[in-house]
């Protein structure tokens, strides 16, 4: 019996592509939480956001905890996504960013986190920086933050690198509880206000991390993986 033309039946196959992780290496949840803003930000959304899925240290059960034994910025940027990735298995996202006073020769620049004695302490060196420049005129108080950024790949190669940085000064007294660390110390003279009393929509416009992470936006997308 005849049944006539037969019609192709096509299926169609509907592959939904997981977003490759890429995790911020630290274990600072307001800087965790201001990274994560400045990579993939409101006011400037990069064509590659949507493939890939920022995550946190948080969400992996390692206590690794990777030695600053850098002389530099870059050095202990490149050292902590390194030996991240390579533990994890993960790509990861790292930064080494401190500040650098004038009258105090650089410092503390890469001991910023722990200045004062204990890591993430940031009364006890606030109140350090503020004594070393007991007496020091405004004049000579110019300061400046600086960030270095470095994602390695699952390996632990170093994929790409990025740094900004912002001037300033330090001033007497803290000022603000916006943002952690120096912040509230660290005065901004176009706007009269430290970074710990600007808005963070403000200050992620202006500071060393928006600057770094900028270059590191235009390049992140080119990423084979």
């Amino acid at each position: 019996m005849d049944q006539g033309p037969q019609k192709n039946i096509e299926f169609e196959s509907h592959v939904t592509t997981m977003p490759q992780r890429l995790m911020i290496g630290s274990r600072n949840a307001k800087k965790v939480k201001e990274m994560k803003a400045l990579i993939v930000p409101d006011w400037d959304r990069p064509e590659w956001a949507d493939d890939w899925a920022i995550v946190g240290l948080d969400q992996f059960s390692s206590d690794l905890e990777p030695e600053e034994t850098g002389e530099t910025f870059a050095e202990n940027a490149r050292i902590k996504a390194s030996e991240f990735a390579k533990a994890l298995g993960e790509w990861v996202l790292a930064d080494d960013s401190g500040l650098t006073v004038d009258a105090l020769g650089g410092q503390p620049g890469v001991y910023s986190a722990r200045y004062a004695g204990r890591h993430g302490d940031d009364s006890a060196n606030n109140a350090k920086i503020l004594e070393e420049l007991a007496g020091v005129g405004p004049e000579h108080r110019g300061a400046a933050f600086v960030c270095q950024l470095a994602i390695a790949d699952p390996s632990g190669a170093i994929r790409l690198e990025a740094a900004g940085q912002c001037r300033g000064r330090i001033i007497e007294s803290l000022q603000g509880a916006q943002g952690f660390g120096y912040d509230p110390l660290f005065f901004i003279p176009e706007y009269h206000q430290t970074f710990g009393q600007l808005p963070a929509i403000v200050k992620h416009q202006l500071s060393h991390r928006c600057r770094a992470f900028e270059k590191l936006r235009r390049s992140i997308g080119k990423i084979v993986v």
